[in-house]
């Protein structure tokens, strides 16, 4: 049964290559490339933004009608084809919805329209589907962008031919995110706007993409064991905990992978050095490097790095009120990333008066990720929740020790030093408190100054932590497989 080869569209809001502004855009480019590798025919389909990497590499493929209800006029829009490693990639190209300067918003501000953009998005992800003569086994959902496309295989789509067979799958990256619009914002799909069912409209009023996706969805899944058992509970669900519940039988965690394509210390082109677990001499260079790309004195105390989005979910509301009293040791900090206006601005005003011991650098620059994952001591990941987190995965694979909050996927991928010194490959603090993250990043202080011999054994330790995608896909093709034989025998 686990062998038949599925036919897989893969549907994204931003696919790594193309577009990306978080972990979603890494899921969407290994996940179906390993998938391509186990046997299956895979095609993905994203938006072709303004800001979309290799447009000049596109090659259109067709001219589209979108029909709409008499009251509105039919949107016209196109489709550009890309290649991810031999895979089609047909981007949904229409300027109205996808000529901007962001993915989903600007100046840390979304789009006003995002719930008429995506709606827009899943009715023509499926009219893509329909002209590229793709019958697929699977329509693989991703986020709330995508969460209208299960209710619209089983309304509109129920008896269409093209999708008779076809079953969808669902994966929360983060419950956070859930696609609250009001009605108005689905005038392209009159028979949502005018749903009278709660479980589509809320109060008759606005939907929850996300909440319809879980709904809907033949399968659902999220990015990790922990997340998901998360996920199931009021404090860990964002509001979610009753729609996971009563999926539960439908439900499960499977853990994101690593690309180590990408993130490889022994072939690392953005580094200034390579080394592997047999040999760290060339992480000292990374680490000097480090230091003088960002304007840090060059020397032997232990370099904090971190690199994220600046949001209250990275634990900044843990990090910013002890942060003084850190930088009062010998150490450095270098944090990469841009956000929250606020968070900048204490970011700012504290490195005003620590120069030497840490630098803020207000961007993102994957070169700069790499130079810190390589170059660091240890990686902070304090965050009040993560569904799966990949920095952590990436640290480990340079031998950064992370310091994470044992939460989402950080607490399946790290294990703490304290608890198991034996097979520890980083370090794990649990109640969402300054003072406990200060307490673990002393202790870690003091293990770095008094016994260098076991920090490289655990950096060592670290390196040989393995979390491969190929292992994920097959996960994955058994709940593809779940949701076909759930109904139908093959």
């Amino acid at each position: 049964m686990d062998n038949r080869k599925l036919k897989i569209l893969f549907v994204s809001s931003e696919v790594e290559e193309f577009s990306k502004t978080g972990g979603l855009a890494d899921v969407a480019k290994s996940l179906p490339i390993e998938l391509r590798n186990l046997g299956h025919e895979v095609k993905i389909i994203t938006p072709f933004y303004r800001t979309i990497n290799h447009r000049e590499h596109a090659q259109h493929r067709f001219n589209l009608t979108l029909n709409t209800d008499y009251s509105r006029p039919d949107v016209q829009f196109q489709v550009q084809q890309l290649d991810l490693d031999g895979i089609p990639v047909l981007a949904i190209d229409n300027e109205h919805y996808f000529d901007r300067a962001g993915l989903y918003g600007e100046d840390n501000h979304a789009y006003q329209d995002n719930g008429e953009r995506f709606a827009f998005f899943c009715l023509a992800a499926l009219q893509t589907c329909e002209a590229d003569d793709f019958t697929p086994d699977i329509i693989h959902c991703n986020d709330w962008h995508t969460g209208l496309i299960p209710y619209l295989l089983k309304t509109r789509y129920h008896d269409h031919y093209r999708f008779t067979h076809t079953k969808t799958v669902l994966t929360t990256h983060n419950a956070c995110y859930q696609g609250i619009f009001d009605k108005s914002q689905l005038n392209l799909i009159p028979e949502v706007s005018s749903c009278m069912d709660e479980r589509v409209l809320e109060n008759y009023n606005y939907i929850n993409y996300l909440k319809v996706g879980l709904t809907y969805s033949d399968k659902i899944n999220t990015v990790s064991p922990n997340y998901a058992s998360e996920l199931l509970t009021t404090l860990g669900s964002h509001g979610m905990s009753n729609h996971f519940l009563s999926r539960i039988h439908d439900f499960e965690g499977i853990l994101n992978g690593c690309d180590y394509n990408d993130w490889n210390p022994e072939t690392d082109t953005y580094i200034p050095a390579n080394f592997s677990a047999d040999d760290l001499s060339g992480k000292a260079i990374c680490k000097e490097a480090l230091q003088k790309e960002v304007g840090l004195p060059v020397s032997d105390h232990p370099v904090f790095g971190m690199v994220c989005r600046l949001t209250d979910q990275k634990g900044f509301g843990l990090i910013i009120p002890m942060l003084d009293r850190l930088l009062k040791h010998n150490l450095q900090l270098v944090i990469v990333g841009s956000g929250d206006p606020a968070i900048t601005g204490q970011l700012n005003a504290i490195m005003s008066h620590y120069p030497d011991k840490f630098k803020f650098i207000d961007i993102y620059s994957n070169k700069l990720s790499h130079m810190v994952e390589a170059g660091a001591d240890f990686f902070m990941m304090p965050s009040i929740f993560e569904p799966c987190g990949l920095n952590q995965l990436y640290s480990l694979a340079y031998g950064t020790l992370p310091i994470v909050r044992g939460v989402g996927g950080l607490k399946d991928t790290v294990l703490d030093y304290d608890q198991d010194p034996e097979h520890a490959n980083g370090f794990v603090f649990y109640d969402p408190n300054p003072n406990q993250l200060l307490n673990l990043l002393r202790r870690v202080l003091l293990l770095y100054v008094e016994h260098p011999e076991e920090m490289l054994r655990l950096k060592t330790q670290a390196m040989r932590s393995h979390f491969y995608w190929s292992d994920a896909a097959k996960h994955y093709a058994h709940l593809y497989y779940n949701a076909l034989y759930k109904h139908q025998n093959w």
